[in-house]
């Protein structure tokens, strides 16, 4: 059974700092691309952040550029987000998700697995 569990949200002051993590089961991790994505109240989920199999490759949205990190540990199986200088625009839920081969990372249909989500609250 394919588990992707989300941790590590809560509720933070503008200019803070949260660091996620999503632990997998079920799957050959290491064999797999891994995403963040986030969904805003009344908005699309969005594509946050990508990291291939290996780690050595990393792409992020412009929005998050700068200010966030996305790392992985194929002995843990798990990959994480570290989310720095944080603003209310990061307000959302944020899901991890897992990508075999091919598609477009930044395109949900191109993943096959998901994480049930992890609220962050960014307070002004």
């Amino acid at each position: 059974q394919v588990q992707l569990v989300e941790s590590g949200g809560g509720l933070v002051q503008a200019g803070g700092s949260l660091r996620l993590s999503c632990a997998t089961s079920g799957f050959t991790f290491s064999t797999y691309a891994m995403g963040w994505f986030r969904q805003a109240p009344g908005k699309e989920r969005e594509f946050v952040s990508t990291i291939n199999r290996s780690g050595g490759s990393t792409y992020y949205a412009d929005s998050v550029k700068g200010r966030f990190a996305i790392s992985r540990d194929n002995a843990k199986n798990t990959v994480y987000l570290q989310m720095n200088s944080l603003n209310p625009d990061d307000t959302a839920v944020y899901y991890c998700a897992a990508r075999s081969s091919g598609g477009a990372y930044v395109m949900r249909s191109s993943y096959s697995y998901w994480g049930q989500g992890t609220q962050v609250t960014v307070s002004s």
